[in-house]
């Protein structure tokens, strides 16, 4: 709870106070004079009355429409952030910085707060992570993304006392790695998480433009690309994907052609963008391919997608699902090119190293200033192949429901790079979220041995809408049915994935928070049935109960 030397107690006006499983905001009263601005999140939760910051330290959405379990866990409708509400800590991805939280009586018909005016304003706080170091034990972190985020995070969070290192063949500290392929931002500043001051404070040592060549899991070594070394006693490994690129000679020799995953590459599009309308040809139709089309669309630009499957996002979302994707985006003036096959790419007629179009195998050419790759990545598991530790057929790393490499002692493996339990089958998931997710489980099993919690994969998009998912449809999750309910033509609708009875995964635009109740009902056993969406049941009506299965 948020405590300073400064507190006072204010009223709070509300409509009515809530009861058990409710929330609802109230303005503070006579803080600054205004009592319409300053809001605080009110909620009662096994019969006692919590006050916490009103909106989500990720994007800002209103926790008011947030999911709220019986445990007290509080789910962001947008993003699937999640915080306790008993202190406003933080306790799923993709929020960093913790909710304030504050001290709230009810007395003569009435409810106060006490807080201090600075964090009453603010809502939020970030973590204090400000250690002395007093172990020798030694944890090094691979890979500067989001995974690493979460591990150091889980770590300093859960009072790990022991140096921190981090190898990173990127430049930067970890970054908001979304923000590249929905916006092309190219100033750092902008979409850096933490900056240096967080780190040194944390007492994190960061080796940044360095990659680790290979592994002596029996000396518990790391050997550097130059000759550096880094010896550990446990190690965690979130090198994240390589982005594919195609093996077709003009892939490989001309320029323009580009693949999205760092800030190089961001600046090196753009560039080539200029300022004048660009013919863009986008080669993937899944979430790479189709976030930088829509960024792309209305900004001078033709754009165009290409796919080899019969709807955008198809083996993700499915083709009736895709489909609508694919009509939002067409409005904004993006063109696609479905079930088709790329055959090379073409020279430009007037600079014979650029490109200057698209061949498709049914004997199309698709002119292109620049082409952006989108086909997907590979685990970037490269220093690992001599290692002796057995890679999937992926090249991924099989870890156990503790993210631990099966077959060596004290070496972890999340993120991209990770196939995982789940749900009685293994599974490989590529978003930031479950990285950063698998990190903060790893900090803080290295930190106090506390067992995993399960979580359930949440993901979001930003395309013509923006699409909130949760769970997962590979593996023992496939589905054998798609249930859409709502107006999807409006934007506003929901897709329940289901595998007999059983839904595995659900899918929306403007429908918030239903996919974050799913995912709260589905990591506790809970969810509504097929028969049950098709009489018209909604998830919404279901009350998420304190116990998580396999908790």
């Amino acid at each position: 709870m948020t405590t300073t030397a400064q507190q006072k107690e204010y009223l709070l006006k509300l409509s009515s106070v809530p009861q058990n499983g409710e929330k609802t905001e109230a303005s503070i009263v006579g803080l600054d004079g205004d009592d319409n601005n300053a809001k605080i999140l009110l909620l009662r939760v096994n019969g006692a009355l919590r006050a916490v910051g009103p909106r989500c330290t990720h994007y800002g959405a209103p926790l008011v429409k947030g999911v709220l379990s019986a445990d007290g866990r509080l789910t962001c409708p947008w993003h699937g952030a999640c915080f306790s509400t008993a202190d406003g800590c933080v306790e799923n991805a993709p929020a960093l910085d913790y909710l304030s939280s504050f001290h709230v009586e009810e007395r003569d018909g009435a409810v106060y707060v006490r807080g201090d005016e600075a964090a009453l304003k603010a809502g939020s706080r970030v973590p204090d992570v400000t250690v002395s170091v007093r172990s020798n034990e030694r944890v090094v972190i691979v890979g500067g993304g989001s995974g690493a985020l979460g591990a150091i995070e889980g770590l300093r969070e859960k009072g790990y006392s022991g140096q921190i290192t981090v190898v990173s063949k990127e430049e930067y500290y970890p970054i908001d790695r979304t923000k590249l392929s929905k916006a092309l931002i190219p100033d750092l500043k902008k979409i850096t998480w933490r900056d240096s001051d967080f780190y040194k404070a944390a007492a994190v040592d960061f080796h940044l433009g360095k990659s680790v060549k290979s592994v002596d899991f029996a000396a518990k070594k790391l050997l550097g690309e130059n000759g550096e070394e880094w010896v550990y006693d446990k190690v965690i490994f979130a090198t994240g994907g390589t982005p594919k690129r195609l093996p077709m000679t003009g892939f490989k020799t001309l320029g323009n052609v580009f693949t999205l995953r760092g800030m190089d590459d961001v600046n090196a599009i753009l560039k080539a963008l200029g300022d004048d309308g660009k013919k863009v040809v986008i080669i993937g139709s899944s979430f790479i391919g189709m976030e930088v089309g829509k960024c792309l669309s209305g900004k001078k630009n033709s754009v165009t997608i290409i796919g080899m499957d019969s709807a955008p996002l198809e083996r993700v979302m499915g083709a009736e699902v895709g489909r609508i994707f694919q009509r939002q985006l067409e409005k904004s003036g993006v063109k696609f090119y479905l079930g088709a096959s790329v055959d090379d790419a073409e020279p430009s007629s007037t600079d014979a190293s650029l490109v200057g179009s698209v061949a498709l195998k049914n004997g199309e050419n698709i002119p292109a200033d620049l082409v952006i790759l989108g086909v997907g990545v590979a685990p970037a598991t490269e220093y690992l192949k001599s290692s002796g530790v057995k890679l999937e057929a992926d090249s991924s790393v099989r870890v156990d429901d503790h993210w631990r490499i099966q077959g060596v002692e004290d070496a972890y493996a999340i993120g991209d790079i990770a196939t995982y339990p789940h749900n009685g089958g293994m599974v490989r998931i590529e978003h930031w979220n479950v990285a950063q997710n698998g990190g903060r489980q790893v900090g803080r099993h290295i930190a106090n041995k506390r067992k995993p919690v399960p979580f359930t994969p949440i993901f979001w998009s930003a395309l013509g809408a923006q699409l909130r998912y949760c769970g997962n449809t590979q593996g023992n999750d496939q589905y054998d049915d798609v249930i859409v309910t709502g107006e999807p033509d409006k934007n506003k609708w929901v897709a329940y994935y289901t595998q007999g009875e059983r839904v595995v995964a659900v899918a929306s635009q403007g429908a918030d928070p239903v996919v974050m109740q799913s995912a709260e009902l589905m990591r506790r056993g809970k969810m509504i049935s097929k028969s049950e969406i098709k009489q018209g049941k909604s998830p919404l009506e279901v009350y998420p109960p304190a116990t998580i299965v396999g908790a």
